[in-house]
């Protein structure tokens, strides 16, 4: 007998062996690859939504940017707690105006989105305002101040209303006359104002409103959060409309940290609005810039918090946040949105909504007899 038949047996048994097991290491082998194959497949599907919402994080911020968590600086104004503290209770202290029943607080009221309820703000002596009051809320963000753009930052806004014969109906003059008259505003002006020997001023004042409303802002969003790196801050619903919103132009007005508020644009580039939405006497810049390009341009409403505050645009006549949606791309972007891409963007604009500031209603110092009397006379 040959030695491999003494040492392995027969020699076809021996064969058999040999392909016995080598069909079971090209078995193992393949069961491997099968193993790794399956294993990258899943490791590929459940990364593949992380790989989706990093691309579109950084296409959101482009041109969109998360509201910080802290207040922001102005200019030439810090902003400390003594004027913050002042500026607190000028903002719900009805007695600056002529008939001691508004407040800044009237038409920007900060319980409901730091705008009133209706299309127009009612002012002195049940006067309709002409405009929709924009929102308090971020509005330190804003590249300027109104519909128009009219007032250069919060500063100069503080003194337009309380001015104007349709809201406060009040003075430079009565504003100082009454803080004056009452000793707590007196020390609380000093406190605000250390350096200057008469504090109680209607610069003074405005500053110190400034002071107030920048910390009104809203940060911590879902929309903030996952544009700060959360992928499951928005569900599936909000992450196609914020798809749509990039995809179909709106970011081209609505960016920035207030997604909005940056710039001015016609309202009407496609198709103009019917005179309900788009009245023909309110041409916009045109009446502060007086050029004939800025008929029916305003600034870009910022989106922050959208949501929370019905009626929409400038005239205020749009109450369905889903129809302003409609209205915008119609008559700004040429398209006719579906029913499915309205309710798409609605549920984007609903994550845009963030943790408001908690505000207790202050007690405000207490008059005394050389406080100006009210007045509801024209």
């Amino acid at each position: 007998m040959s030695t491999l038949a003494t040492n392995t047996g027969h020699p076809l048994q021996s064969l058999a062996s040999f392909v016995r097991k080598s069909k079971e290491r090209y078995i193992l082998v393949e069961m491997r690859y099968a193993i790794a194959g399956a294993i990258a497949a899943i490791l590929a599907l459940s990364t593949a939504p992380v790989r989706a919402d990093n691309d579109l994080m950084k296409r959101a911020l482009q041109d969109l940017k998360p509201i910080p968590s802290v207040v922001p600086a102005v200019k030439d104004n810090a902003v400390t707690h003594e004027k913050v503290d002042l500026g607190k209770l000028l903002f719900f202290d009805p007695r600056l105006s002529a008939s001691e029943i508004i407040s800044c607080n009237t038409c920007h009221n900060l319980a409901t989105g730091g705008v009133d309820a209706g299309p127009t703000s009612v002012g002195h002596g049940w006067q309709k305002g002409p405009r929709r009051a924009p929102t308090v809320y971020n509005a330190v963000f804003n590249v300027a101040q109104f519909w128009d753009g009219r007032a250069a930052d919060l500063k100069a806004q503080a003194k337009g209303p309380v001015q104007a014969s349709v809201e406060m109906n009040a003075t430079p003059d009565h504003v100082v006359k009454t803080l004056s008259s009452m000793p707590d505003y007196v020390a609380l002006f000093k406190k605000a104002f250390p350096n200057e020997a008469s504090p109680v001023t209607f610069d003074n004042f405005a500053k110190a409103l400034e002071a107030f409303e920048a910390t009104l802002i809203t940060p911590a969003s879902k929309f903030d959060q996952f544009l700060e790196g959360d992928g499951n801050a928005l569900n599936a619903q909000e992450k196609a409309g914020l798809t749509l919103f990039l995809d179909k132009g709106c970011v081209a007005c609505h960016n920035g940290i207030n997604v909005g508020g940056q710039d001015y644009f016609p309202f009407g580039v496609v198709e103009t609005p019917g005179a309900d939405v788009l009245p023909a006497a309110d041409k916009g810049r045109f009446a502060v810039t007086k050029t004939a390009s800025d008929e029916y341009v305003f600034r870009a409403a910022p989106l922050r918090n959208v949501a929370l505050r019905a009626p929409y645009f400038h005239s205020g006549q749009v109450w369905s946040l889903k129809q302003a949606v409609g209205v915008m791309g119609a008559s700004q972007l040429w398209a006719k949105l579906t029913d499915k891409e309205e309710d798409d963007i609605v549920a984007f604009l609903g994550t845009l909504t963030g943790q408001l500031p908690k505000i207790e209603y202050p007690v405000l110092p207490v008059r005394t007899n050389t406080t100006p009397e009210p007045s509801l006379a024209k």
